[in-house]
């Protein structure tokens, strides 16, 4: 199944769509619940994907969707299936911190093929179809040329057992810290990867994922020049839930921190 230019054209629609409804309760009272521990979900998360689910159903009825609050296929299915964050960056959402967005791809045969990210308090749409080129407002977006650690600005975010892995997660961004220029956690990783491509960030890494906050961005990273994989340097498939980005040329250096790092935190073993 190729991709045609109705795929592009509904995403955008759907992303754009949904920064309305959020910008429509952004800041205002609505209702909050827990998932876990510190995994909030609000109704306007739920509303936005029953939304883009109904729209979906009605357009192509033989797609399937994955999406975050109604779920869908743990592993990539075959033919096309939607992957959709109704907001990605929920916490901040919730705490009325805009920094959040809608974050859509369109996978076939579990490879993205379009993708869509929406910004709704910059009003900034990125897009990609693969092989077509990344996306911002409709001008080419293109990675970073920093080619050294000390140069760079690096991102990450914790996952949401952190409490329980504390030493190991901060351990890591510490790692960083002490070899970049700067470290930042901004809480959208679907933005992130974006401001990769775009070249506001360098690099960013992040384990514990789900497919709807990374297979968007993942393809606009690619579609902008920049590399993009696991955590252990294989190839990155959005179902993998770990992914290292970066601008190219420090993927390797970034790979090297993290490798090491965990080399560190190995058991000893002794004869």
């Amino acid at each position: 199944m190729a991709p045609n230019p109705l795929f592009l054209t509904t995403a955008v629609e759907a992303v754009v769509h949904a920064g309305a409804l959020q910008m429509a309760q952004f800041g205002q009272h609505f209702q909050i619940d827990k998932k876990g521990t510190i995994d909030l979900v609000t109704e306007v998360d739920v509303a936005v994907e029953r939304q883009f689910r109904a729209m979906i159903a009605e357009r192509f009825p033989d797609h399937q969707v994955l999406g975050e609050e109604f779920g869908g296929a743990a592993a990539a299915p075959p033919g096309a299936c939607w992957v959709f964050d109704p907001i990605d960056g929920t916490s901040n959402f919730a705490h009325g911190l805009p920094i959040f967005c809608a974050s859509l791809a369109l996978e076939i045969d579990g490879v993205a093929e379009v993708a869509a990210v929406y910004d709704p308090t910059r009003k900034e749409l990125f897009t990609a179809e693969r092989g077509g080129g990344a996306f911002l407002n409709g001008r080419p977006l293109r990675v970073s040329s920093a080619a050294r650690l000390i140069d760079a600005m690096l991102a990450t975010g914790f996952p949401y057992d952190v409490h329980t892995r504390v030493d190991e997660i901060v351990g890591l961004f510490g790692a960083f810290v002490g070899q970049a220029r700067a470290v930042r956690r901004l809480g959208s990783a679907a933005l992130d990867l974006c401001y990769v491509a775009a070249g506001r960030l360098d690099g960013f890494w992040e384990t514990d994922l789900k497919a709807w906050d990374i297979a968007g961005g993942a393809l606009v990273v690619a579609e902008a020049g920049g590399r993009i994989t696991n955590t252990d340097g294989q190839p990155f498939t959005s179902r993998g839930g770990r992914v290292l980005a970066t601008n190219g040329h420090l993927h390797d250096a970034m790979l090297a921190v993290i490798t090491n790092f965990r080399a560190s935190r190995a058991p000893k073993v002794t004869l």
